[in-house]
C-alpha cells in the first residue's frame, strides 16, 4: 500500500470543538502503542537503517524531539500568536541526536514524559481558549487548537505506520 509522504497532506479545519477529547485520548495513548509496538523487537532490528531513512529508534526519538514544537505551538495559540513557529524542516535535531546509541526505553520514556505534559495542558484548557486561530507556517492555513491537536495525531500514526513497516518487511 503507498503511503503519502508527510509534507504532501492535507489539512482541513475541524469545525466541531467536541471531537478534541477524542484527539486528546489518541494522543495520550501514543506513547503506549508505541511501547507495545517495539517491545519485543531485537534490539539489531531497532537501529537498523533502511537505505538513507531512520531506524526505529530514530523514529521514536524524533517524536520526542518534536514535543517542544508542539506545545510551543499550542502556547502559541493560546496567546494570541499571529503565526505558530516553524519546525525545522531538515530535522537536524533528530538527524544530529544519535538516537541509535541510546537506550530505547530512555527514548520511549522521555517521550512519555514529554507527552503528559501536552495532554495536561490540553486536558486543562477552557472552551474559550478553542477559538483562537493562528497561521501555520508550513500549510499556510489558520488552525486552532482542535487543528493542531489533530495534526500532531496524524504526525504521530505516519511515524507509528513506518515502525510497522519496517517491523514486517
Amino acid at each position: 500500500m503507498k503511503k503519502t509522504k508527510w509534507f504532501d497532506r492535507k489539512f482541513p479545519a475541524i469545525a466541531d470543538n467536541g471531537i478534541l477529547p477524542s484527539i486528546i485520548e489518541r494522543l495520550s495513548g501514543t506513547p503506549a502503542r508505541i511501547e507495545e509496538m517495539t517491545s519485543q523487537i531485537d534490539p539489531d532490528l531497532l537501529i537498523r537503517k533502511p537505505g538513507s531513512n531512520w531506524s526505529i529508534q530514530e523514529h521514536v526519538g524524533h517524536l520526542s524531539d518534536l514535543e517542544p514544537l508542539w506545545y510551543g505551538r499550542l502556547e502559541e495559540l493560546l496567546t494570541g500568536a499571529a503565526e505558530l513557529r516553524a519546525a525545522d524542516l531538515t530535522n537536524q535535531k533528530t538527524n544530529t541526536a544519535n538516537h541509535n546509541g541510546r537506550d530505547i526505553r530512555m527514548l520511549l520514556q522521555l517521550f512519555r514524559k514529554q507527552r503528559k505534559v501536552l495532554v495536561k495542558r490540553l486536558l486543562g484548557l477552557q472552551d474559550d481558549q478553542l477559538l483562537n486561530t493562528a497561521l501555520h507556517p508550513r500549510l499556510q492555513t489558520p488552525m486552532r487548537v482542535i487543528d493542531l491537536a489533530y495534526f500532531v495525531a496524524e504526525h504521530d500514526d505516519h511515524h507509528l505506520s513506518a515502525i510497522r513497516e519496517m517491523m514486517t518487511s
